[in-house]
């Protein structure tokens, strides 16, 4: 094949590059809460929200890869929808189980 069929813009390249950086930051992020926040309500909320928004802009930048270079980009939209669905599920049950193994972790009730 031509290597010229496969050249990107270089404002698409930066742009590109520029979402990959921005996902390697978030997951950065995300994994530092994790170590360093000091209960476990904390540590969950680090990587449930940074992570999420890394792997969505992995996710972008590979769609719109994949999507210039001939492909639908499947995998991407799945792999959203999975991680969307997964990621709130898995932090609501691993909060119950924290509130269940200590109370006193659990909020007071709002005033009436």
């Amino acid at each position: 094949m031509n290597s010229a069929l496969h050249q990107l813009p270089l404002w698409l390249d930066i742009l590109l590059s520029l979402l990959v950086a921005i996902a390697a930051f978030f997951a950065l992020v995300g994994s530092w809460a994790l170590v360093k926040l000091p209960d476990v309500l904390q540590r969950l909320h680090g990587p449930t929200k940074a992570t999420t928004l890394g792997v969505g802009c992995a996710l972008i930048a590979s769609g719109i890869w994949f999507a210039l270079h001939g492909s639908l980009g499947v995998h991407e939209l799945l792999i959203t929808l999975f991680l969307f669905l997964t990621a709130p599920v898995s932090a609501h049950i691993l909060v119950q189980a924290a509130w269940q193994d200590d109370p006193g972790l659990r909020p007071p009730p709002p005033p009436k």
